[in-house]
């Protein structure tokens, strides 16, 4: 009885125009969401204490999970010597707390005195970049962009240059206005080790026992995209760490051996800044060829070269090596995330906004799949095997 009535529905007309038509149901999901946003758009000072919360624990969450993708690969190489998971985690803690001890004691200080006077100097070596290009505007090749060209470059230079002073002479006072900040670096701090001991610990178990809790005929699915986002985010974490490292050794060297000042504190800027795909580099010399045009036209050329060489060699060696194309979203897709994100949230959405994109996609496109299996929607379109065949 129940089929018959099933069959009669199906052949009603609210069923063939609306609920079996594919233009009518993605109107109503986007409606659907558009009033979800709404909602929360008109209730969410309800959730601000629950918001602040999240804002306090997730910079040590972040941290921690990034940390977790890079430090796991040396706790199961040390687990492999007969050592059990606790005691693999406390062998890598205390190798990265003598590490830690040496940078503070050695590196860092140089690192650190670099930067002071750099940021000391910063003005003047501004204006003396500024009156060296003036310099070369003048040359005969240039003379029928040189209004354009110097306007631009006085612009710039000045805000350069105001920047520069207010960075340097107002440091200390902006520590003191941003107490909240400095509150979720320590909390940060303190929480990071805890959180990063138990997720190498204990992930196994926290992904069973969230699986556990679903339903079975969910639990399939589930494991498998939290699979995908976790190849996903390894893929990604350990790969834009290496060739930050690799990068930042590349320019460090190369900047030392032309005598480029503060090479150090530039190397490590660009290894960093690297890690925003495709701007990072270019971001990075920025101060480079400013110091290049203050030291001279030879050491501008030379810094150019080497920005020309670390390009070649990451490009065609370092990138596809490490990286390959393990996230498969195409450049124009990234450049349009790392805007958005970064206009929205600043250096972490710079930061976080790919990864976070990629774990999206991954999850929608498992919905989409689940829904195009169950729905009626998509029943002359099923793909078996990477064939295509019309139900008929």
């Amino acid at each position: 009885m129940s089929c018959k009535k099933t069959e009669k529905f199906s052949e009603t007309w609210f069923f063939k125009w609306i609920l079996n038509n594919q233009a009518v149901v993605s109107f109503l999901i986007l409606l659907l969401i558009g009033l979800t946003v709404l909602i929360f758009t008109k209730i969410s000072p309800i959730f601000s204490p629950v918001i602040q919360f999240l804002t306090i624990v997730m910079l040590p969450l972040v941290i921690s999970m990034l940390l977790y993708y890079l430090i796991k690969p040396l706790v199961l190489l040390v687990e492999r010597t007969g050592l059990n998971r606790t005691m693999s985690i406390l062998v890598i803690y205390a190798i990265l707390a003598l590490l830690l001890v040496w940078g503070i004691s050695t590196a860092i200080p140089n690192l650190q005195d670099q930067i002071l006077i750099l940021l000391r100097n910063a003005p003047s070596y501004i204006s003396r970049a500024n009156s060296e290009t003036e310099r070369w505007l003048k040359l005969p090749i240039l003379s029928n962009f040189h209004g354009d060209l110097e306007a631009m470059l006085s612009d710039f230079s000045a805000r350069m240059i105001n920047y520069a002073e207010n960075f340097s002479t107002s440091a200390l006072s902006w520590i003191g206005t941003f107490a909240s900040t400095v509150a979720r670096v320590t909390v940060a701090i303190i929480l990071t080790p805890f959180i990063l001991f138990y997720l190498l610990r204990d992930s196994q178990k926290l992904k069973h026992s969230f699986v556990s809790a679903l339903p079975t005929r969910f639990r399939e699915t589930t494991v498998r995209m939290l699979s995908d986002i976790n190849n996903q985010l390894e893929g990604y974490v350990r790969g834009q760490v290496t060739v930050a490292i690799v990068i930042a050794i590349m320019f460090c060297i190369m900047f030392k051996i032309v005598g480029l000042r503060y090479g150090m504190t530039f190397g490590i800027l660009a290894g960093f800044l690297n890690m925003i795909p495709y701007l990072g580099s270019f971001i990075a010399m920025v101060p480079v060829v400013i110091m290049g045009l203050v030291q001279g036209p030879t050491m501008l050329i030379k810094v150019l070269i080497i920005f020309v060489i670390e390009q070649t060699i990451e490009g065609r060696f370092v990138s596809p090596l490490v990286l390959g194309n393990k996230l498969s979203i195409h450049p124009i897709t990234i450049m349009f995330i790392l805007l958005t994100a970064g206009s929205l949230y600043g250096v972490w959405g710079v930061l976080l906004g790919i990864p976070i994109y990629a774990s999206v996609k991954v999850i929608v496109k498992d919905i989409f799949d689940w829904y195009r299996s169950v729905s009626n929607l998509y029943q002359d379109d099923i793909e078996i095997k990477g064939q295509k065949y019309d139900v008929k």
